[in-house]
């Protein structure tokens, strides 16, 4: 996509226009090819860690097509309310279509996370699944981004990431390994799928490059949190982070 990089400050609009207003009806499908479909084990272990607490209300953030929000409600406690929030409304008709089939009784939100809909201290637990780099990954509202989710955290409530990550220092091949794949196997078939090749590119390349778990908990300890854990998924290649408000 000529003349539009994603380093611009225009990065949550190329992000809505280009990536998920333009891919919802193959984004599961890219998702399982871009972990081997272990994203939906590793799903399912964070929506553990988030009803851990025994939360009486949970958001989930960036929720997209609602895979995450599903596995939450179904191990949640009867009584938990469950939201999804995602700025992508072809996003979230499917993700009301999953929840519908599944029977499982969750609210779905449209809102941008610079501008949380909720008041102050409206959750017990907040999660996300494969969002947070979006967020934070050169993007120039990432201040705003967690401070929004802090706000709207309860004191002592806790925050829930699962998110690709850096393979361990002593995992040389799984990086190696995870730096072909991603670079060349997800973003060839990604474009061939989607016929979307920029907003591969950039989930590529994001990937790639992002944070390792040990510089995830630090930017969210630096952001506020009080409290912060990780899990590695296979060798590094994902994470899963637990932040205490």
């Amino acid at each position: 996509m000529a003349g539009n990089s994603v380093g611009d400050n225009n990065k949550s609009k190329f992000l809505h226009d280009e990536v998920y207003e333009s891919i919802p009806p193959n984004y599961d499908l890219i998702n399982h090819l871009f972990t081997g479909g272990m994203d939906i084990c590793w799903r399912k272990k964070a929506a553990r860690e988030t009803v851990a607490s025994h939360p009486v209300s949970v958001l989930d953030i960036c929720c997209g097509t609602g895979d995450l929000s599903l596995s939450v409600a179904k191990l949640a406690e009867k009584d938990t309310k469950v939201t999804g929030l995602d700025f992508s409304r072809p996003m979230l008709d499917i993700a009301i279509k999953k929840a519908q089939k599944a029977g499982c009784d969750i609210a779905f939100v449209t809102g941008d996370i610079a501008d949380i809909p909720f008041p102050d201290n409206s959750f017990d637990s907040i999660c996300i699944g494969f969002g947070f780099r979006n967020l934070t990954y050169k993007n120039e509202k990432s201040a705003q981004y967690i401070s929004e989710i802090l706000r709207v955290l309860k004191p002592g409530g806790r925050f829930v990431i699962v998110e690709s990550s850096q393979p361990a220092p002593n995992a040389k091949f799984i990086r190696f390994f995870q730096q072909i794949y991603v670079k060349y196997i997800v973003s060839f078939l990604g474009r061939i799928i989607s016929g979307n090749s920029a907003a591969y590119q950039y989930l590529a390349k994001s990937a790639a490059n992002y944070y390792g778990a040990e510089q995830l908990r630090d930017l969210l300890l630096k952001s506020g949190f009080s409290r912060v854990t990780f899990k590695r998924l296979f060798f590094g290649a994902a994470a899963i982070h637990m932040a205490v408000k």
